[in-house]
């Protein structure tokens, strides 16, 4: 079980606590797990949306975002690597700021990803569909659905093994995509000519839409960053958790940047960033002007293993959530049974239920129950990342104090960066509410959060009367 110290208490006596989960991740599952968790639909498909209201600005609007989501990882690893834990940022939220915050972070994080779920089994299924039309797409969903839910009841190194080869699959179409637009840039492919930075400085100047673009391009793409806290919660399953994690958030968080970043710049240096077609993933428009035969095919396969790989990701990371909450008796205690190799089945089993239900949402009622659900989820993610930063603010005091050993990965310029980070997200909130198309999403992710932490508040004043 965990300790989970209230504020103000010693932290646990060891730094890897007693953890009936199975410790079958090694370190090459989770370097891959950080590097792809973050590399998906949201980037291949999604950045068109930012291209279009930025120009070629979107460079700046993910480095801003990129950065932040750099910090946020940052201080997961300095905590996860002092204080490994299944239930990752939540654990570590109840040890800083009580228990109201590790039930309100951990059940708005759980239900984050069981609804996120439901969209990425539909858009795999809508793929998967369009391949082999006699297959209707409630059938692919159910079998992408069976199939995961098994991979990930047996052991938890075919969660690994399935997370490994897909990251490397995306991480190999980037690289490739990266050296080819380079090679068109500089006219090294054949039938092209180099384009130098007339598409940067042309077509409405490199801010056609000034810095009120910029600030859209990041509303725009900062949640595609969302998925870099699943590695911090799998380190906890690995043979060395404190140097697995150090070393997996090291290893990732300047390259996701780069692929980000890098592919950003690569789309609008080789074509206008006018030339973007809307529901045409901009990458599929750069391979198809330098010639790259089935363009429109090879990026679907791409798409499709991200939606599977994000799938995947998030049955385990809302099972070992759960699970976490289940120890800390801020979930049915039924779920903490484990199996003979480790694995929380009914905490497994209970996600893909609740996830099942969200996909017959989605495929029943995709414009009316289930767009007010996954309006409901839209900035959840920045009330975790802003309560991830608040924690990391007071534990790093009392980790210095008591256990300084632990910190084998510190955040930078703390506590200055922590703070600049919290004003930025805070920065989000303000912007999401003056944008039209964000602010539905950001109110009622706000009903919410405000719904559990008036759960996690009463729970709260039972306990103290108790």
């Amino acid at each position: 079980m965990h300790d989970s110290s209230l504020p103000g208490g010693s932290l646990p006596g060891s730094p890897t606590p007693d953890e009936p989960l199975s410790a079958g991740l090694k370190q090459r599952h989770l370097t891959m797990l950080g590097l792809g968790g973050v590399i998906g639909a949201g980037l291949f498909v999604g950045s068109g949306a930012g291209i279009a209201v930025a120009g070629p600005g979107i460079v700046v609007s993910y480095l801003i975002a990129g950065a932040l989501a750099m910090c946020v990882m940052r201080m997961l690893g300095e905590m996860s690597a002092a204080m490994p834990a299944s239930g990752s940022f939540s654990v570590h939220a109840e040890r800083a700021l009580g228990r109201w915050a590790g039930f309100s972070v951990g059940w708005l994080y759980w239900f984050l990803l069981v609804v996120v779920l439901a969209v990425e089994a539909t858009g795999a299924a809508q793929i998967a569909n369009g391949w082999v039309p006699g297959v209707p797409q409630w059938a692919w969903v159910l079998l992408f659905m069976v199939v995961f839910t098994v991979a990930n009841l047996a052991a938890v190194k075919n969660f690994g093994e399935f997370e490994f080869w897909f990251a490397a699959l995306k991480v190999f179409a980037i690289v490739a995509f990266l050296v080819l637009g380079t090679l068109a840039i500089f006219g090294l492919l054949p039938d092209t000519d180099p384009v130098g930075l007339t598409h940067l400085t042309g077509d409405g100047g490199f801010l056609p839409h000034g810095w009120q673009g910029v600030i859209s391009g990041v509303l725009a793409v900062i949640f595609a960053f969302g998925g870099l806290e699943v590695v911090t919660i799998a380190a906890a399953e690995s043979d060395d958790p404190v140097r697995s994690v150090a070393r997996a958030v090291r290893s990732a968080v300047f390259r996701i940047l780069f692929f980000y970043v890098g592919s950003m710049l690569v789309i609008v240096t080789v074509l206008p960033w006018t030339a973007q077609r809307a529901g045409i993933s901009p990458y599929v428009t750069v391979l198809d002007s330098v010639g790259v035969p089935s363009a429109g095919q090879i990026m679907n396969i791409v798409v499709f293993v991200a939606l599977l790989s994000a799938l995947n990701a998030n049955l385990y990371g809302s099972s070992r959530m759960v699970f976490s909450l289940a120890e800390r008796a801020e979930a049915p205690k039924a779920l903490l049974k484990v199996s003979g190799g480790g694995v929380p089945r009914r905490a497994v089993l209970a996600s893909v239920a609740f996830g099942f239900v969200s996909v017959l949402l989605n495929l029943e009622w995709p414009d009316s129950v289930f767009l007010y659900m996954l309006n409901s989820v839209g900035a959840v993610l920045l009330f975790v990342w802003a309560l991830i930063a608040a924690s990391q603010l007071r534990l790093r005091r009392r980790i210095e104090a008591e256990a300084p050993e632990r910190l084998v990965l510190r955040m930078w310029a703390f506590p200055w960066l922590t703070w600049a980070a919290l004003a930025a997200m805070a920065a989000v909130f303000g912007l999401m509410l003056t944008d039209d198309t964000a602010r539905p999403q950001l109110l009622w992710s706000t009903g919410a959060t405000a719904a559990v932490l008036l759960v996690a508040g009463v729970r709260e004043l039972r306990a103290r009367r108790a």
